[in-house]
């Protein structure tokens, strides 16, 4: 049986720029028909938890720009990291993991983001299901 190339996206920080990149990548990966997996880690667990995680936020570095950007990302109708993921899993194989010591960590409860997430695994799970991917990103 042939299966589908694995796609792992390791998704650390939580500004919407860098939470943008990882629902376009997984999404695109997704309707490319690879198995993608988008694991989170300590802030974007976070910030699924505060229920942020469609907030138009910017790195400190690129705070002038921010009202500017975040007005043309309304303009432009460009859809929420939410509406991302969920049309990923509409095109293609596609899945949000929660790293349980990233809960952990963060003193999130795991019945927080439950509904939010596909599964909720451990590092070494994590670690197992990445191995022999094609293409794993740190973003």
């Amino acid at each position: 049986m042939n299966h589908p190339p694995r796609f792992i996206i390791f998704a650390h920080n939580a500004t919407y720029d860098k939470l943008h990149q990882v629902a376009t990548i997984g999404l695109t990966a997704a309707a490319m028909g690879k198995d993608v997996t988008v694991v989170l880690l300590f802030w974007t667990i976070k910030k699924l938890a505060e229920g942020r995680i469609n907030e138009l936020d910017f790195p400190l570095e690129y705070q002038a720009h921010a009202s500017e950007i975040a007005r043309l990302i309304k303009d432009r109708g460009v859809p929420t990291i939410t509406e991302m993921f969920e049309e990923a899993r509409k095109v293609g194989r596609f899945k949000l993991v929660a790293c349980s010591a990233g809960l952990e960590y963060m003193g999130v409860d795991a019945q927080v983001v439950q509904d939010n997430v596909d599964e909720v695994l451990g590092l070494p799970a994590i670690l197992t299901l990445a191995k022999g991917a094609e293409t794993t990103l740190f973003i």
